[in-house]
Formats: C-alpha cells, structure tokens, sequence
C-alpha cells in the first residue's frame, strides 16, 4: 500500500515522463525471451488503461517493434534531435493506442544524454525503450537514463544464467543496482517464482544487486500468432492469459516507487567469490531441489489458473 501511494504521488506531482528499459538477455538456443513482444504488450494495455505511451524501437531487425507496427525505420529521430521536428510530429501513432518512433543506432551515437531529454521529458506519461545492448553488453545512452530497467527472461536452466550476465555486464556497465525481472512463457507461476528466487538470491550474493518481480506471462502460442499478424496479443487477443498478464504487469507498472537513484545500498555481509560453478549451482540447482509451492503474491497473482 505504502509503495502505491508512493508511485500514485509521483505520479501526479511528476514533471517528465516515466523511462523504462526493457532488456532480454540470449536464451541460449531456445528462442527468444520475448523482449519486443513484451514492450508491445506493455504498452498497448498501459495505452488501454488511459496512459500515453511512448515506445522508442533500438532494434533494427525483422522482429523489430517497428516493423510489427509498420513505423519508419529512419530519419525521425535524426530530426528530433537535431532540432528538425518537434516530437509529436515525428512520431507514429500505432493502431494499439500507443505511439512509436525508431532509433536506430547511426542517428543515437551522434547524440548525448542532454539531448535525449526532448524524448524522455516529452507529453508521454509512460516511455517504453526496446533496447538493443552494444557488443559488450552496455546500453545505449538513450536507454542509460531510464527510471527502471526490466530484464525478461524464461523458465530455462540456459535463459536465467544468461539473465544473469545480462545483469552482470549492466551493473559493470552503468552502476545500476536495481532490476525488476518478468518470467516469460511460463506453465504455472510456481516455476516462476522459482526460477526468480534463484536469480534474485545470486545477484545479491555476488553483485550486491537487488531484484524486485515484476510478474510472469503465461505460456500462449497465440502471443507469436498476433505478431504474425502484425498485431499484439492485448490487441488482438484479450481473453487469453498471456494478455490478462500483460494488463495486469502493466498496472503495477504504473506504481511502482520513482527511484531516487540508481545505486541501492546493501548491509555488509560476507564476501562471496564469484566463479562459474558456484554461480551455476546457484541458479540451477538440482532438478526439484527448491521446487516449493510459492507464497508470493507478486506471481500468484499472475498466475494463469488465478487469473
């Protein structure tokens, strides 16, 4: 309750929009964790539930929000920054309620983070960025500033150890100490929770990072049939459970407490050395040794049979 009036108090007393950065780690050869469907989705319930939604496509491929929404891939960001067009000219309104513009990497790099602010501290109520990591795993500048950073992942031995060097190489990368984490494709919230326990207990261990859960996204092949049709589950799709858990993770989303900062303070404890079998033996552990019925309302709520 505390929290909620916190996120309902910055909410109305806010002067900028609200900036979250969607990262999805390399599943490991299982496919992907759903990074661009979870942006999609997010924002068509959040425009549903009467937000103004801004979402900034960085990825440039043939699965790109941009494509799915048929946005221009080139120029309007080039022409936002420099000076060229306002923001709401340049945009794309999408046919889910929400609007859209592309950045793709050659109109970024020119650019610093005091001239993203004509994006980040635009009329947008919520700002959602499909982030697309450089080489080394860092973000771009655009994406560095934003208030949360959302790692998507799945229910996969291979998907949550690359989690966690996707959480790795950003707290390296830009000293944030604060993720919130969505499990993708689940069967029951019960693996859910599971596979966030075990993530959220290495990253604390050996990097001193905090992870808070954002929900989990039911298992549905009809999530992959509304891209197909260029459109999005919540869109095309509402009754289904992965849509039902999409709407319910964004309105907490919109409660979530604005952070004062990035860094996160942690009691001191013992030091742990880090090496890759302690850290694999702690987010994989034996078969069916952790698996205990979960008493989170955060996953239980989301639970497809719950909802």
């Amino acid at each position: 309750m505390s929290d909620q009036a916190e996120g309902l108090r910055r909410l109305l007393t806010r002067n900028s929009s609200r900036v979250v950065a969607v990262c999805g780690a390399p599943a490991g050869g299982i496919g992907g964790t759903g990074n661009t469907s979870t942006v999609v989705n997010l924002a068509a319930a959040l425009a549903a539930q009467g937000k103004d939604v801004l979402v900034i496509d960085e990825r440039q491929n043939a699965l790109s929000a941009s494509r799915l929404a048929n946005v221009p891939s080139t120029g309007a960001l080039g022409a936002v920054l420099g000076g060229k067009r306002f923001l709401q000219d340049a945009v794309t309104r999408t046919p889910f309620g929400f609007s859209m513009i592309a950045a793709p990497r050659d109109e970024r790099i020119s650019h610093d983070a005091a001239h993203y602010r004509v994006l980040l501290d635009g009329p947008a109520d919520i700002v959602l960025i499909d982030t697309q990591p450089d080489r080394s795993g860092a973000l771009s500048t655009l994406a560095a500033q934003a208030h949360d950073f959302v790692i998507v992942t799945r229910v996969a031995p291979a998907a949550i150890t690359e989690a966690y060097a996707c959480i790795k190489r950003l707290h390296y990368a830009h000293a944030i100490s604060r993720f919130r984490i969505v499990v993708n494709h689940v069967k029951n919230a019960a693996d859910a929770q599971i596979a966030f326990d075990n993530l959220a207990g290495v990253a604390s261990r050996y990097l001193a990072v905090q992870l808070m859960p954002a929900g989990c996204v039911a298992e549905d092949p009809r999530v992959a049939r509304a891209h197909e049709l260029s459109r999005c589950a919540v869109e095309a799709f509402p009754t289904t459970a992965a849509a039902r858990d999409y709407r319910h993770i964004a309105a907490d989303l919109q409660y979530w407490p604005m952070p004062e900062s990035s860094h996160f303070e942690w009691p001191v404890q013992a030091v742990h050395r880090e090496t890759p079998r302690n850290i694999e033996r702690s987010i994989n552990p034996g078969a069916t040794s952790r698996r205990t019925e979960t008493t989170s309302p955060e996953f239980a709520m989301r639970s497809p049979a719950a909802v």
